[in-house]
């Protein structure tokens, strides 16, 4: 069965996953990469090093966000959003950043990108977090999923 999500069930989706991939287009050029986050309901938290994604969205600020959750491939949701980047450079916007992306429940095993510091566990000191922290305030959302009953995957 195909469906729509939710309002609720997008929310949740974008809350429960700590990787999605964010879209963003300057001069006829499209760019599409993962990006670690953490959403508060309101905004999408990121943190990144200076680079092609940075240089896109200083120019057009406009991106589109994707996520998914796939447990197989006749059993997934996945949820697209619109939404502006705003970078973060202020102490306080920074620290705010960093508590949010702190406060993430990560996996058991861990990669570097999903870590703020080198040190684990890390202080919530936005001044010695290198990087820049941006946040994208979402103006549109909408969810797909598809869901297959066990029995109809074996069925003739």
């Amino acid at each position: 069965m195909f469906g729509n999500l939710t309002d609720n069930e997008i929310e949740t989706l974008l809350q429960s996953q700590l990787v999605g991939r964010i879209g963003c287009h300057t001069n006829d050029f499209i760019y599409v990469v993962p990006i670690s986050y953490a959403y508060d309901g309101q905004y999408l938290y990121a943190r990144t090093f200076e680079g092609l994604k940075m240089k896109i969205v200083r120019e057009n600020p406009k991106v589109c966000f994707q996520v998914d959750d796939m447990q197989d491939m006749a059993n997934w949701r996945s949820v697209i959003a619109w939404g502006e980047v705003e970078e973060l450079s202020d102490e306080k916007s920074r620290k705010k950043a960093l508590e949010i992306l702190s406060a993430r429940v990560l996996p058991f095993q861990s990669s570097e990108t999903t870590h703020l510091s080198p040190l684990w566990p890390f202080s919530v000191e936005s001044e010695r977090v290198p990087g820049i922290f941006f946040r994208i305030l979402l103006t549109g959302k909408t969810g797909r999923f598809e869901r297959r009953e066990p029995s109809s995957l074996f069925a003739g």
